[in-house]
């Protein structure tokens, strides 16, 4: 759900003043309840810690709780509430009895200091410390990005001293990257300033939330599965088109050193102190767009009952959980909550943000059409899901009936929800219909498309059963790139689509549900170690830019030492 954004005459609270008034249990308290014991925490002062290695191993061979994953319509300026629905939700469960941990993922600093403001829900629905939380947390991004940029340094110094391994400078494909918003570091030119500095080639930067590593931290199942995998990533090729992997530049080692801490799990806790495991970054417009597999098995391990959201709307974020985290990691989630927002669907139906106060039921029913998408795409996986409404103050009893009504038309179980306003207590009725749901609709989760259909094809798939498009186009040199990847063995990989997280389409200015578009295929890249193809589609960039007025703009630390503007 949107911000609460200052406080107003009636005396609400922003979300920054609720999270400094919870009253947070130590973390050894927090361990307790899901039966990690003080010894197998790392601390990271008295309310966050990591999850040590030997402790999640012993968990092997345990029987493994339920598994919901929660997603949403297409995101709007409106607000949909993924992330408090996903707390809330927890919050709920853990009311009604049922022990229940949530999964997230970690915020990027981009997104922070860009737009979006924070990432640890909103209300009485919070993460905390979300401030902490917001900003370095537990170093994870930090190592992620420095173990990215050793292997990009690896690469240029292995050209540099001898070039044993023929690597050709004009294909290496191993970007850079920074956890921050920075358009001009896109496209740069490297080792400029004379011969002492190298080959000077043409490089990029992408936000380190994009990096393989990070895919690769979050989908390894085990310290040695994480060694593997970063030896596998594909830096770039030989002159006669050979691939160079970072093993044979002895890269695995160090950047697995450099990851070593960033791989254990992350345990913090919600306002009404229900565990929360923090772990991994993704976007899911640009990446794979779900928290880490480790932190997904270790919590189901431990509870009745798993939350854990996927990125974005389920054309981005479900869609890749349900065909690149789930195949990979052999998860067969139980059910889906669908969130959305009686005023997001009326923006769906073409109304302003400044008049979505008002009740529009002719809007709201142009706008169902978004809704009704998301719903008969979830199908395809055969995952049984439930609608939320994530309630508005101004959201209309006629406006709540009409969603309501529509969702029996579609057979989909539904669920008011105001966890914003009212914490665990306001997701109640949503906990029940998700227990329903579980014990009478069983789930028969399957992947979109089968590992050996060829990656044309699987992209194709994609964009015509999830996006409703009428197929996909790109030019030669990107067809001759698919060819090339199916040739050397990587067609069995799924592929992670890279577009605009706005619209069904890659043009973010068509609401609702657009159909028989066709999706331009820009460019798709290697991530060999995270065993997926990111295709990349439309205009969609790996390295965003900040908006005119960044979020930056308005923070500062107060004369007690505090940080305002943050949220």
């Amino acid at each position: 759900m949107a911000k609460t954004g200052p406080k107003n005459d009636a005396g609400h609270l922003t979300d920054i003043e609720i999270a400094r008034e919870a009253k947070m249990a130590p973390i050894e308290e927090i361990g307790q309840q899901i039966g990690i014991p003080a010894k197998s925490l790392y601390r990271y002062g008295d309310y966050k810690a990591k999850i040590a290695n030997d402790f999640i191993e012993s968990l092997d061979g345990r029987p493994e709780g339920k598994l919901i994953l929660v997603t949403a319509m297409t995101p709007t300026p409106a607000g949909e509430g993924k992330t408090t629905t996903s707390i809330g939700l927890a919050d709920g469960l853990n009311r009604i009895g049922e022990k229940t941990i949530v999964c997230l993922r970690e915020p990027s600093l981009g997104p922070c200091f860009g737009v979006k403001g924070g990432a640890t829900g909103g209300g009485r629905a919070q993460i905390v410390p979300m401030e902490e939380i917001n900003l370095h947390f537990t170093g994870d991004f930090h190592a992620i990005s420095t173990a990215n940029n050793l292997l990009a340094s690896l690469v240029d110094n292995h050209v540099y001293w001898s070039n044993d391994l023929k690597i050709d400078p004009r294909r290496i494909s191993w970007r850079r990257v920074m956890d921050m918003n920075d358009r001009a570091l896109r496209s740069v030119v490297c080792s400029l300033g004379g011969v002492a500095n190298g080959f000077p080639r043409e490089d990029g930067f992408d936000i380190t939330p994009a990096s393989e590593v990070m895919a690769i931290l979050c989908l390894a199942k085990d310290p040695q599965d994480l060694t593997r995998r970063l030896g596998n990533i594909v830096v770039g090729h030989t002159r006669d088109r050979q691939p160079v992997r970072a093993r044979e530049l002895k890269a695995d080692g160090p950047m697995a050193v450099l990851l070593r801490d960033a791989l254990m799990p992350n345990l913090v806790q919600t306002l009404e102190n229900t565990p929360a495991i923090i772990h991994g970054g993704p976007f899911a417009n640009i990446a794979h767009g779900c928290n880490s597999v480790i932190a997904t098995r270790t919590a189901l391990r431990l509870a009745d009952y798993v939350v854990t959201e996927a990125g974005f709307g389920a054309d981005l974020g479900a869609e890749k959980f349900f065909d690149i985290k789930c195949r990979q990691a052999g998860l067969k989630p139980d059910a889906v909550v669908l969130v959305a927002t009686v005023r997001a669907l009326k923006m769906h139906g073409g109304v302003a943000k400044g008049d979505l106060d008002k009740e529009d039921l002719g809007a709201l029913e142009k706008g169902i059409q978004n809704l009704e998408r998301h719903v008969e795409n979830l199908r395809n996986f055969g995952v049984p899901q439930v609608v939320a409404v994530n309630q508005f103050p101004t959201d209309t009893a006629a406006e709540i009936d009409f969603v309501r009504q529509k969702c029996a038309e579609l057979e989909a179980r539904f669920a008011i929800a105001t966890h914003w306003a009212n914490g665990g207590a306001g997701a109640e009725e949503l906990a029940r219909e998700v227990i329903y749901t579980v014990e009478n609709r069983p789930s028969n989760y399957r992947p979109l498309y089968p590992d050996n259909l060829p990656l044309w094809d699987k992209v194709r798939t994609v964009a015509q059963m999830i996006y409703g498009a009428r197929g996909i186009i790109a030019d030669q040199r990107v067809r001759d790139q698919f060819a090339l990847f199916q040739e050397e063995g990587f067609g069995e990989f799924p592929v992670c689509i890279a577009k605009t997280q706005y619209s069904f389409s890659t043009d973010p200015s068509l609401k609702g549900a657009p159909s028989n578009h066709v999706v331009p295929v820009r460019e798709i890249r290697l991530a060999g170690g995270a065993e997926f193809l990111v295709v990349l589609c439309g205009e969609i960039m790996t390295m965003p830019g900040l908006p005119r007025v960044p979020a930056a703009n308005n923070m500062f630390v107060d004369d007690r030492n505090r940080i305002e503007g943050l949220f």
